[in-house]
């Protein structure tokens, strides 16, 4: 009763608690309508959005008046909310609620956000956020749709935001931007009767900010009958915009625009009214001519010309033909052009892809074909020395309508017929012209429009987003060829090319180029899909049919038909290099035979009619390109025709004399294979492309034969040196060389034209960079020292023992005759130097064409496995092919090595080996088979490189899949082996595995012998017995792991379980854990190394799944070894984290009825915490290692009172807390200092 007495005591005299107050309402909100508003204050758009809408469908459900009241105040307070993030969110939830919920006025939204964010009442350091809570209330406002009916709080509204312009600091141009959006929702009546006296002083100073004008051009655009002309006269003193005397004013604001969206890159709103304006007043000549023109290309290139840039593309929609001629045609153009070459260096802002955006947006919304031809025309027109600065290929000509194109391909073609260099918008930049002291000349400016106009008309034919149709695309090809090897001698209607001439001559560069162009055209007609939009050509397209046009003829056929009528009117057309009695022949051949294989492919076509076909066409157009090359090749492939016909015959009649006396004639499909060869030896992608199908066709028919000249081509590494003489022998070589150049040169034209003004300036550098270079790199020739010394002794320059003086000197004449003879000697070294290097780049040439040649011939190898993998033909190549990655891995080489290297790996490992069909019958040839297996797997064992071992380890394996052959049915699947000799086969992997296990640097590794158990179960049955062994005897730990890892994954495998049932299962098992136990007894201590650590690890798996199968089995097998082993590393390892090592011992501890015991987690009182030793602290010295003070030695004691009474300079004399922890506790409690002194000795 005392306690109770003495509490209640204790209550009476507590302080009374104040009363709880909720002046927000917080309390009597629940918890999901306030989650609402912290949603609305994150940074994440997509939650504010969720947040705004479930506010508004909340307060809809509720039609609670607090709750509305709360969320007005709350959101209203959250328009000034610190992060920056949220206050867009209560912003936009405002104006939402204002707009869904009306019976909430306008007029107490506004009067709160003026009260909570007065700026008047703020303080300082607050006055930026309720800037933006004024800012954004009204913003708020004019998003719910409602403010256009309050005229009073429209106006009160642009009244704060005109007081807001002081805080440009914060807002920048924000409530101006506001303003308009505000003024162009605003209705007549309201901006005559309200607002146009409240922004008078800003619609008077218009020409002063961009804002300020901007404002005044929308209330023009939106209310003309209020801004009359007498208004603006009264309000701007001239009753228009664009006049004389205000473009200085114009000029002004549009740079102070330009400037401010410098790091947005966009046009400000303001120039493009302005522009709008100036087209209605009738001004456009004017404004352009002085504001942009005379005012804003004035300036150094920077944001004034981007502007005008900009306004140039965005005006493209709004002028006239008349006006976009006369401004495509002015100085803007010519500007814009300078900027596009000289942004071609790195690192540079670079306009070209905002102007085609420009122009694709034009093109695309316009329906005039006049005003598309004319965009395009002057775009191409805007030239840099003869050379257009819009590239080939330009993908805005995919909106030009069907009329349109066509006029455009019409303009190109005369354009290139007669170059009209005064009708182009031509300028140089500042270095090319200091690089021309002869001024330009107008052949070269020729040379390069036709250079840049061939590839834009190709780049038409071969665009498919490019709405054309087949005459199109004929037409432009047709051009192209007649060019390209014809010239016209007098016009005929026959043929349409010679109607019009050539006004200056085709110069030789200007043909080869127009020759690359043809036969990259080629190479895409003859892929191209049928035309048209009509659901016939649809459907046929499924069918993938491509290279032919509707009727079903092949293009490549009919350019061929269009060059023999022009071979055949010799009185019209003269070709550029005639045909020799020889190559005509050849060329009538061709389109005979041609001729032939049509009619029989109507009856049936046939891969092979089609494979000939091809061939026939494909050499017979490049007979225009080369035919002293491929005369020769044209009748090889006319007899290899005929020999396939007579071998149907042959085997229609069944004759068996005439049979054998045509096996003493290589095979048809042989001929074939080495014209495929010779035609790939030329730098043509449509040429590879072509063999590349013509090979597949043929692939049925190809022999040994022809698959050992791929071999020996390709794939075999020793003849490297020897065969570099397939493409570089003699000068005709030589000149493939020089074509192949011209044609990867040929590749990058554009770039390279772009970027020519760029390294002119450093031509002349470079050639004494190369002298220089020559002299300083190479070593001094002895002969050459030889020589000079000789030189100098005949000139007598050398001083001798006769002599006597070192001051000897030559008289005049003898100088120049000394100097006219080492300057001979020079220039002989100089050239002996440059024949030097001119022949190690030819051999450098010549190597890299080699390898090019050997890259496409790879090409047909993987034809070959992918459609004749199951033929046996496919095993001639596992030894070629293994040889090209062994050479390969073992020499350093360049990427175009490299790419070699790795196309072979990969045909080698995803074509061959991967492969899902195979060769399953092998007839004879088990024998050769096996004698391979056995020399691969050798071989194997004998490398140095793994990653080259495991390819042939990989190919071994293949040859096995190959004897097993395919399997005759489910039930003998596990035991069927095939063709496999097991005993054989199972001894030369034994012979491996135990290399691998006692060889201490083998180039095998575990996981080849895990993918061949898991593969062939047949063969890990054999072998098990042996990795068991080698768990104990392999010569490193790392050996006896694997062999762990081994044994686990062919006892795991279910297909060897079957295979062993019964007694040889559980003795495996029982030899298994005798061996685990031995290998883990000899573990003494893991420690750091890593090897140990996974020799322990694989064991330990090894355990838990033998003592694992023979619980659940029941076998009787012992385990009592094992058990001790594992018990007894307990306390010998003595585990101190968990991780797999510990993982896994306890789970197999688990199955011998041992848990794992819980760690005890409480902490030990200061009472009960055992006396342990001080640790030494890591990085101190030991006390003999360390510098003695070189002060006087005094006693503890005293050293401690001097020491306390110096105090170091600027530090503050309380030194308490830093004592205290200089001080180290020991274990019974005392505490000693550890060295204050000469620590503090140290510091001063």
């Amino acid at each position: 009763m005392n306690k109770m007495h003495v509490d209640m005591g204790e209550i009476e005299n507590e302080p009374v608690r104040p009363k709880i107050t909720d002046a927000k309402g917080i309390l009597q909100q629940n918890r999901e309508f306030l989650d609402f508003f912290w949603d609305i204050a994150k940074p994440e758009q997509e939650i504010r959005l969720k947040a705004i809408e479930n506010l508004i469908q909340y307060l809809k459900t509720s039609e609670k008046t607090d709750e509305l009241t709360y969320t007005l105040k709350r959101l209203v307070d959250g328009l000034a909310h610190t992060r920056e993030a949220a206050r867009p969110g209560f912003s936009l939830a405002l104006g939402q609620v204002l707009s869904v919920f009306e019976e909430i006025p306008l007029r107490t939204a506004f009067d709160q956000i003026k009260e909570k964010h007065n700026l008047a009442k703020v303080k300082k350091k607050l006055i930026r956020n309720a800037a933006f809570g004024n800012f954004f209330g009204v913003l708020a406002l004019s998003q719910s749709t409602r403010l256009p009916k309050e005229p009073q709080v429209v106006l009160e509204c642009v009244q704060l935001l005109q007081s807001l312009s002081q805080y440009r600091e914060h807002l920048r141009d924000l409530p101006r931007k506001t303003m308009v959006d505000i003024l162009s929702e605003t209705s007549e009546e309201v901006f005559e009767e309200v607002l146009l006296g409240a922004l008078q002083t800003d619609l008077s100073s218009a020409f002063s900010t961009p804002e300020q004008l901007q404002l005044l051009l929308v209330a023009m655009q939106k209310f003309p009958q209020v801004l009359k002309p007498k208004k603006l006269k009264k309000l701007l003193g001239t009753s228009t915009i664009i006049t004389m005397d205000n473009i200085p004013k114009l000029t002004d604001v549009l740079k102070m625009a330009a400037r401010s969206v410098k790091k947005d890159r966009l046009l400000p709103a303001v120039a493009l009214d302005l522009l709008q304006i100036s087209l209605r007043e009738d001004n456009f000549e004017l404004f352009w001519r002085e504001t942009i023109i005379n005012g804003m290309l004035k300036d150094q290139p920077g944001p004034t010309h981007y502007l005008s840039y900009r306004l140039l593309g965005s005006a493209l929609p709004l002028l006239t033909l008349a006006q976009l001629k006369q401004v495509l045609n002015g100085e803007v153009m010519r500007t814009y052009g300078e900027h596009v070459v000289s942004a071609q260096l790195p690192d540079r802002f670079k306009f070209a892809p905002e102007m085609e955006t420009y122009v694709g947006d034009f093109l695309q919304g316009c329906d005039d074909p006049e005003k598309q031809l004319a965009v395009m025309v002057a775009f191409s027109l805007l030239t840099n020395q003869g050379y257009p600065v819009v590239p080939s290929f330009w993908r805005v000509v995919q909106h030009l309508q069907p009329t349109a194109l066509q006029s455009y391909v019409d303009w190109l073609k005369d354009m290139f017929l007669n170059p009209r260099l005064d009708s182009c918008l031509d300028f140089s930049t500042r270095r090319q012209k200091e690089n021309q002291e002869g001024g330009i000349q107008r052949e070269n400016c020729i040379f390069r429009l036709r250079k840049w106009i061939i590839p834009r008309l190709t780049s038409i034919a071969e665009n498919n987003q490019v709405k054309r149709e087949e005459a199109l695309v004929m037409d432009v090809a047709r051009f192209v060829f007649f060019h390209a090897f014809f010239n016209s001698k007098k016009a005929t209607p026959d043929i349409l090319e010679t109607e019009a001439t050539l006004s200056v001559p085709l110069d030789e560069k200007t043909r080869a180029i127009i020759i690359n162009s043809f036969f990259g055209l080629l190479q895409h007609i003859n892929h191209l899909p049928l035309l048209g939009d009509s659901p016939e050509v649809a459907a046929r397209n499924q069918r993938h049919m491509q290279g032919v046009m509707a009727d079903g003829s092949m293009w490549i056929f009919c350019l061929v038909r269009y060059a023999d009528t022009l071979l055949n009117q010799p009185k019209y057309v003269k070709s550029t290099q005639p045909f020799s009695p020889e190559q005509r022949q050849a060329w009538d051949s061709m389109l005979a035979s041609v001729g032939t294989l049509m009619k029989k492919s109507k009856k049936g076509q046939t891969p092979e009619t089609s494979a000939f076909q091809q061939l026939f066409l494909l050499v017979g157009i490049h007979l225009f390109k080369a035919p002293e090359d491929l005369v020769d090749l044209m009748q090889d492939l006319q007899n290899c025709m005929e020999k396939a016909q007579e071998k149907k015959s042959k085997k229609k009649k069944a004759v068996t004399g005439s049979a054998a006396a045509g096996e003493e004639e290589p095979h048809w499909a042989e001929v074939v294979v080495d014209i495929l060869l010779s035609l790939l030896s030329q730098p043509s992608r449509h040429i590879r492309h072509v063999c590349r199908t013509v090979f597949s066709n043929i692939c049925p028919h190809v022999t040994a034969r022809a698959l050992t000249s791929l071999e020996n081509t390709v794939l075999d590494p020793d003849k490297d040196e020897e065969d570099s003489s397939i493409v570089v022998t003699d000068d005709k070589d030589s000149d493939k060389i020089k074509k192949k150049d011209k044609k990867k040169r040929g590749e990058d034209e554009d770039d390279e034209e772009m970027n020519e003004d760029e390294s002119d300036a450093s031509d002349d550098d470079s050639d004494e960079g190369e002298d220089e270079a020559m002299e300083e790199g190479s070593e001094v020739d002895q002969n050459f020292r030889i020589e000079l010394m000789k030189v100098l002794q005949n000139q007598g320059a050398l001083a001798t023992e006769e002599d006597g003086s070192d001051d000897y000197e030559l008289d005049d004449e003898a100088m120049m005759k000394l100097d006219g003879s080492i300057a001979g000697l020079f220039l002989e070294q100089k050239k002996k130097m440059q024949a030097k290097k001119d022949e190690k780049d030819k051999l450098k040439k010549e190597k890299t064409l080699v390898r090019d040649f050997k890259i496409k011939v790879l090409d047909l190898v993987e034809v070959f496995l992918a459609r004749q993998g199951s033929s046996p033909l496919v095993l001639g190549m596992v030894e070629p092919l293994l040889s090209v990655i062994e050479s390969g891995m073992s020499s350093e080489s360049d990427q175009q090595e490299q790419d070699f290297l790795r196309k072979a790996a990969d045909i080698f490992k995803n074509q061959l080996c991967r492969a899902k069909q195979y060769c399953k019958t092998v007839g004879n040839r088990q024998g050769e088979l096996h004698d391979l297996l056995e020399k691969l797997m050798t071989k194997t064992q004998k490398l140095s490189d793994s990653s080259v071992s495991l390819y042939f380890f990989s190919a071994s394996l293949y040859l096995v899949k190959v004897l097993r052959g395919g399997c005759p049915g489910p039930q003998q699947m596990l035991r069927f082996m095939g063709n496999v000799d097991v005993e054989r086969v199972s001894a030369i992997f034994k012979g491996a595995l135990c290399s691998f296990m006692t060889r201490r640097k083998s180039p095998l590794s575990g996981l080849m012998f895990v993918d061949l158990f898991t593969r062939f179960p047949v063969l890990c049955v054999n072998l098990l017995v042996t990795a068991v062994e080698h768990i104990t005897t392999g010569v490193r730990e790392h050996q006896q792991s694997q062999a762990s890892a081994m044994v686990l994954r062919g006892l795991q495998s279910r297909e060897v379980q079957q295979l062993l049932a019964g007694n040889p299962w559980a003795g495996l098992l029982q030899q298994a854990v005798g061996r685990v136990a031995a290998s883990l007894e000899t573990v003494v201590e893991t420690g750091k190394n890593k090897v140990v650590q996974e020799k322990l690890v694989k064991a330990l798996e090894l355990s838990l799944f033998l003592v694992k199968t023979v619980n659940e089995q029941k076998l009787s097998v012992d385990l009592e070894p094992l058990e001790k082993v594992i018990q007894s590393m307990r306390e010998v390892l003595g585990f101190r984290k968990t991780g797999q090592m510990e993982d896994t011992y306890w789970a197999v501890m688990k199955h011998f009825g041992v848990i794992k015991p819980k760690r005890d987690r409480t902490r030990k009182t200061k009472d009960q915490a055992e006396p342990t030793a001080p640790k030494k602290k890591k990085g101190f010295l030991p006390e003999t290692k360390k510098r003695k003070n070189r002060k006087k030695q005094l006693p503890v004691s005293e050293q401690g009172a001097a020491d306390a009474n110096t105090v170091p300079l600027g530090k503050p004399e309380g030194g308490k807390k830093k004592i205290n922890k200089i001080k180290r506790k020991l274990p019974g409690g005392g505490e000693t200092p550890v060295q204050g002194p000469t620590k503090k000795a140290k510091t001063t």
